[in-house]
């Protein structure tokens, strides 16, 4: 997929004027009509959006289809809102302009989807680690940590051939690094569920019980543990 005219696309998706929207940025972002709605506080309140994050692989998608339908509310896959935003693939994104570019699409994509109303939301990976992304989850969604081990990130990851961050080198080493880096910050999620050889169901039960505060991290055991 060609990145024609990308900046163009993507100030008319966003509704702003003609800038470098794909380029670093040098200070904060704050999008065009993204205010947080100061009346969502308890993690209890249906009007939250519920953001899923983890590492590529965890299972982010796949569990958050069945449980926005078991919930009844619409499913978001923010990768794929930014291939939409943008008309272009995300691996040509990250080769033309770069990852700092992508981020910065990423980050005004889910300012923009956090700010249309519930949902549930798959993250990408490394969408959690921004702060200014972090900062708006805390104040308008519930943020729910799908934490898988390496052998089970590897495996699921394997399978697909269009992650440009596997890109170039061993994707177990790769992958082992950035849990490295990651994880402590994927820890500040308000729950954790563990999801390796489990079956999409059994996962699906263990999230519904962390939402309703029936599992043991909810109910103010120790959570997050390495």
């Amino acid at each position: 997929m060609l990145c024609e005219n990308v900046t163009y696309r993507l100030c008319h998706f966003f509704g702003v004027e003609q800038v470098a929207i794909l380029s670093a940025r040098q200070g904060p972002f704050n999008a065009a009509g993204a205010s947080p709605n100061s009346a969502v506080t308890a993690m209890s309140d249906p009007a939250k959006s519920i953001v899923l994050v983890g590492l590529m692989g965890a299972g982010k998608t796949s569990v958050g289809r069945k449980l926005a339908d078991r919930l009844g509310l619409p499913f978001i896959d923010a990768d794929e809102e930014i291939v939409r935003a943008a008309g272009c693939s995300i691996e040509d994104i990250f080769n033309i302009y770069g990852e700092p570019a992508f981020r910065d699409v990423e980050e005004r994509v889910v300012a923009r989807i956090l700010d249309e109303g519930p949902s549930v939301l798959a993250t990408g990976g490394g969408a959690f680690m921004n702060p200014n992304i972090r900062a708006m989850v805390t104040e308008t969604a519930t943020s729910l940590w799908l934490r898988a081990d390496l052998d089970a990130l590897v495996e699921r990851t394997s399978r697909r051939n269009d992650r440009p961050l596997l890109k170039n080198g061993d994707p177990k080493e790769i992958l082992k690094n950035l849990m490295e880096q990651r994880y402590p910050v994927y820890a500040e999620a308000d729950l954790t569920v563990d999801t390796g050889g489990e079956s999409l169901e059994e996962t699906l039960s263990a999230i519904l019980e962390a939402l309703d505060g029936t599992a043991p991290e909810a109910n103010g055991a120790p959570k997050n543990e390495q």
